[in-house]
């Protein structure tokens, strides 16, 4: 494919993907980088081009990869909604196909995140700076920025396909897929040179999007941290060594956020605990998707705003039809009830006005910030909401229905309501009258806590689980009234399941829980909510798309598949 056609394609799809249906015709293959740059602004505008796909890729199906296939969230059929042809289950169950649609449009975004970054870093490459007032140093730094973007968007390729495709050029065509471990070798060579080059985060400096010196340390380290399950190689050592000079600020100057809030807060741009964000602003629709997947239909009258909703996503039930917990039946998942009553996160969210607001949950009554009941539309036409953590057809039980008592009743993928499952609000929500502070939390792709969980496990691994303990308390505690935990992480209720719910309770919702349970060995072997395992190793990685072969048959399909 010449460079000409995978910029247009990533043009096109760009252009498609922001709701544009009009294409301008002219494409400005006769201007150079030396006539297209005016000033310094031109420069930031190319240099940050990609990083706008970055915000899109962040999000929708790279999310729904992650979470939808692993035990923390579902998007269960409720009555006629949201069946979609079994696409829902197939993910929940492990039965996906090289022709689903979130796979490809993965495969695809990742090809294009690099893809337009190779195009900016050929373009920038070409200028002069001095003639725009800045040094080689600058160009160097700007360079190397796209360099760690492109490591990032390989690093994901890897998490979820393997081996893809590597080209450090744009003029390559039909290129075969290279192997998991020159993949690994290519992001890490990338990321020890960008690091050398970038400048670190100014100390006091809120996030702007760049990547700094301690964004591209934590994505090595991410590499090492998951060496095991992408190239079958422990390197959790050398995870650890760079996890340890992140928090003894040798890449920068990060500290953890006093309040749980904070790294998600309408101003976390300003956290301490940031390393790496993505900007948001409102009326970009920068958390649409999320908004759209999650919540109710009357759920605008609960943050009292005007946006429209899906109903279709929800936490994984903590508790059968009956009300009994599931703690017997499984270890993983039953995320809401892995929260202790005292956590502050597990208040229903409300918003306090201000920017202020508390817990991240809506569950329980419906009911408007005046405390009015908000009736539903379907199972529950003109009756109160009341969300619950269970998935069950409650509406279905009495005398002349489908079942006579509540323990008849299924709980599995296809048996949800309107009001079914705990919903997440990890990203905060103004009312109407504070509407300019909407979409005003940034997205979070890397922050300190991260790193002190990566450290506690590769000290885990290395047997000294007291440590471990005392780095992950260390960020427990800021969840609690005054600091008291009163159920702090110790050597001795450490282990694999605590482990995994920590990293759910601290991350829940953030896009990665299907690679913590990968390396945890947990993904094919673990029994959660209406899920089985199924113990087969291939579905570690996703198929390569039925389309993508279709476009470049050189491209190897994934074993199992």
């Amino acid at each position: 494919m010449k460079k000409y056609f995978i910029y247009l394609f990533a043009v096109i799809a760009l252009v498609f993907a922001n709701g544009c249906t009009k294409l301008d015709q002219e494409f400005y293959s006769s201007v150079t980088p030396e006539t297209f740059f005016k000033s310094e602004k031109d420069i930031k505008a190319a240099l940050f081009r990609p990083f706008t796909h970055a915000k899109w890729y962040l999000g929708e199906d790279r999310w729904r990869l992650q979470e939808y296939t692993a035990d923390n969230f579902a998007i269960t059929t409720k009555g006629r909604h949201w069946y979609n042809g079994g696409e829902n289950e197939r993910y929940h169950y492990h039965r996906w196909t090289p022709d689903d649609g979130w796979i490809w449009g993965s495969w695809r975004g990742t090809l294009m995140g690099v893809a337009l970054a190779l195009d900016a870093k050929s373009d920038l490459s070409k200028l002069d700076y001095t003639k725009f007032s800045l040094t080689a140093e600058d160009q160097a730094a700007h360079l190397a920025q796209l360099d760690a973007l492109i490591a990032f968007f390989y690093l994901r390729g890897l998490d979820f396909f393997g081996g893809m495709p590597i080209f450090d050029s744009l003029e390559g065509e039909s290129l075969p897929r290279n192997t998991d471990e020159e993949q690994f070798n290519h992001i890490e060579a990338l990321l020890k040179d960008a690091i050398t080059k970038l400048p670190v985060k100014e100390e006091g400096s809120a996030e702007e999007g760049a990547i700094t010196k301690g964004a591209a340390a934590a994505m090595l380290a991410q590499l090492y941290f998951n060496a095991e399950s992408y190239i079958g190689k422990p390197m959790y050592e050398q995870a650890k060594e760079i996890a340890q000079g992140i928090v003894n600020n040798e890449y920068g100057i990060y500290s953890l956020d006093t309040e749980w809030y904070g790294p998600h807060s309408f101003t976390n741009d300003k956290s301490p605990e940031i390393i790496w964000s993505m900007p948001s602003e409102f009326k970009k629709l920068e958390y649409n998707w999320f908004y759209a997947d999650f919540y109710h239909y009357n759920t605008r009258q609960y943050f009292n705003q005007d946006m429209g909703a899906n109903n279709g996503a929800h936490l994984t039930p903590s508790r059968k039809p009956d009300g009994s917990l599931y703690t017997s039946d499984f270890k993983l998942g039953s995320p809401y009830e892995k929260f202790d009553d005292s956590d502050l996160r597990k208040k229903p969210y409300k918003y306090n006005g201000n920017g202020n607001y508390e817990g991240m949950f809506i569950i329980g009554p419906h009911l408007t910030p005046d405390g009015k009941a908000i009736n539903g539309g379907e199972e529950y036409n003109g009756e109160p909401l009341v969300f619950v953590d269970q998935v069950a057809r409650f509406s279905e039980v009495g005398p002349g229905k489908e079942y006579s008592s509540i323990s008849q009743l299924p709980s599995k993928m296809s048996e949800g309501e309107e009001n079914t499952g705990v919903r997440l609000v990890k990203v905060p929500i103004p009312n109407l009258a504070e509407n300019t502070l909407r979409w005003g939390a940034d997205f979070p792709i890397i922050r300190l806590a991260e790193i002190y969980y990566m450290l506690a496990e590769c000290h885990f691994r290395s047997g000294n689980a007291g440590l471990a303990a005392d780095l992950i308390n260390q960020v427990r505690k800021r969840n609690f009234e005054n600091g008291s935990d009163p159920d702090p992480v110790t050597a001795a209720n450490l282990d694999k399941y605590r482990f995994l719910d920590e990293w759910s309770i601290e991350f829940l919702g953030e896009g990665r829980r299907r690679t913590d349970l990968i390396r945890w060995g947990a993904f094919v072997t673990e029994s959660w909510w209406d899920h089985t395992p199924s113990n087969s190793e291939h579905l570690k990685r996703f198929p390569v798309p039925n389309e993508a072969i279709a476009g470049n048959n050189n491209l190897a399909q994934n074993p199992g598949y």
